[in-house]
């Protein structure tokens, strides 16, 4: 149809015989044909299309914008059909019945040119006229749709719920390009050639419709390419799995001599559309399966690559964690995929780790944390031997260790673990030694002072008690002052007193008053108890005054 309608154009500028413009008829009623087959498939796509808006809330946006374009290419279409109407009308002239352009076949004024080029240009090509259906005004309506279509597909593409592939974008905005009134560029006689006259001017009455349907035709192609495009669009938004791999699961990583590894190996599947928008992992969510509804929405996890990345820390001993997946699918709606799994954290190289150091100290709380590899803590049996262990639990995989007894040189106190199993108790590898030693001793302090320290005139009136200070000790152990000897030398005369729990009596705060710089203050044999009952004698404080 496309050559037939190049080559009648052609022949057009011979001024050819009445029987030749019979074949634009023929071009014509074919591009007629072509417009109304375009039309019902655009019909049988728009129906299609807003069958599956009902059902994919994602291709509502899509779909609108179908709408659209098909109002101003159809308002167009519409407004062009008129315009044949018109021209035929008037080439029949008054009282004969007209307006179908079929009737092109039948019209015996198929070269008439002088009517249409008057009614579309005037009688100046070089100034064509203005006015209701004149080729001036079906210019700027055909510029006035290209404008809207163009703008149309370029906000699409900035809005993320009608965006186009890439290359459907390009392609789109290329096809309505190509509808666009622009001027051919020849000129005549130096005088540029407008699209009006190019299109209308001196051409005969078969010229000038066929000229107009193919315009119809143009315009049809491009709304049938929209609307495809766009319904072809809305079903691209759908989740596309594009990440395969190879997942090893396994019931647990830790097993015993003698038990076989299972674990279930399979094809994974994700997306890299997994995004924050259209999917959440959340921890600590909860789910319940009979309402199918969030009870509470917990922590959501970092998605990578369509999948969730999840990172805990916690300290040694059996942890449990679950969660949900929300997916968003396409119709809007949401399916929640409930989560849990759990898992052991344990020293490195050691199932008996002590928390403060490797000797249990009498007297104070020595806490352990215990694990096994593959067992429940609340299936762990702890024991203690020798040193006079004494073993209470105070958590999941938590003890308190307590001993009476110092270990002598060589000899070390044990720690065994078992754990309950379907086949009894079985002991989980070896004892654990550890040393059980009595708690080291304080020193005496007064006044923040200890050992052999100097002080000024002006501060050791202040001192007020004796206390023991063990340094150096990551337990909580307290020694309490029992008794000591004072003595001081004041203005000759040796003052020594002996004093009675932690306290200065008043008289060694009175003696501490009148001390003379360069003398000296002592405290000695200090005597202190532990926590473990013991009495220590620990090493007393020389004071020596200066100005």
């Amino acid at each position: 149809i496309g050559m037939m309608y190049l080559v009648l154009t052609a022949l057009l500028a011979m001024n050819v015989s009445k029987d030749i413009l019979k074949a634009f008829v023929t071009v014509n009623e074919s591009l007629e044909r072509t417009n109304a087959n375009f039309s019902d498939n655009t019909i049988r796509v728009m129906k299609a299309f807003e069958d599956a808006k009902a059902s994919n809330p994602s291709a509502l946006p899509y779909y609108q914008k179908a709408v659209e374009a098909k109002k101003l290419t159809g308002e167009l279409y519409d407004h062009m059909e008129k315009l044949k109407h018109i021209i035929i009308a008037e080439v029949l002239g008054p009282g004969e019945p007209g307006g179908d352009t079929l009737r092109l076949r039948y019209l015996d004024a198929k070269d008439n040119y002088d009517i249409p080029t008057h009614k579309m240009i005037g009688d100046n090509e070089s100034s064509p006229i203005t006015g209701e259906f004149t080729a001036s005004e079906l210019r700027e309506k055909v510029q006035n749709v290209h404008d809207k279509l163009i703008k149309m597909i370029q906000d699409m593409q900035k809005d993320k719920k009608t965006q186009l592939l890439k290359d459907d974008y390009e392609a789109l905005l290329k096809k309505v390009e190509t509808f666009k009134p622009d001027a051919s560029g020849e000129t005549e006689d130096g005088v540029p050639i407008s699209w009006e006259v190019l299109n209308f001017y001196h051409l005969p009455t078969a010229g000038v419709i066929t000229n107009i349907s193919k315009m119809q035709a143009d315009l049809k192609n491009i709304e049938a390419e929209m609307i495809s495009q766009l319904s072809g669009a809305s079903g691209k938004v759908s989740i596309k799995f594009n990440q395969l791999a190879a997942k090893v699961v396994a019931p647990s990583s830790y097993i015993q001599a003698g038990q076989p590894y299972k674990a279930d190996v399979f094809l994974a599947a994700s997306s890299t559309d997994f995004k924050d928008e259209n999917m959440q992992v959340l921890l600590g969510a909860t789910y319940d399966t009979i309402t199918k509804k969030i009870l509470s929405e917990g922590k959501p996890v970092p998605l990578v690559g369509g999948m969730g990345k999840l990172e805990i820390s916690e300290g040694v001993g059996t942890h449990e964690f679950t969660g949900v997946i929300k997916f968003k699918k396409p119709t809007g709606e949401y399916d929640y995929y409930p989560f849990g799994s759990d898992y052991v954290v344990a020293a490195p190289s050691c199932a008996v780790s002590p928390d403060k150091m490797n000797v249990f100290y009498i007297g104070v709380d020595n806490p352990i944390t215990v694990s096994a590899a593959g067992i429940a803590p609340g299936d762990l049996v702890v024991s203690g031997s020798g040193g006079g262990l004494t073993i209470k639990p105070s958590g999941a995989g938590k003890y308190i260790v307590r001993g009476s007894t110092e270990t002598p040189k060589g000899s070390e106190a044990k720690i065994t673990v078992s754990a309950r199993t379907k086949d009894g108790v079985k002991a989980q590898g070896p004892p654990q030694l550890f040393r059980v030693k009595r708690i080291p001793d304080p020193v005496a302090a007064v006044g923040g002072k200890k050992g052999t320290a100097e002080i000024k005139k002006i501060e050791i009136g202040s001192i007020g008690a004796v206390i023991a200070k063990l340094e150096g000790f990551d337990f909580e152990a307290n020694f309490v002052v029992i008794s000591y000897e004072f003595t001081a030398v004041v203005k000759g005369n040796p003052i020594v007193a002996t004093g009675s729990g932690n306290q200065l009596t008043s008289d060694m705060k009175a003696a501490l008053g009148k001390v003379s710089t360069g003398s000296k203050v002592f405290i000695d044999n200090v005597k202190a108890k532990g926590p473990d009952g013991s009495i220590r004698n620990i090493p007393g404080v020389t004071l020596k005054v200066k100005g």
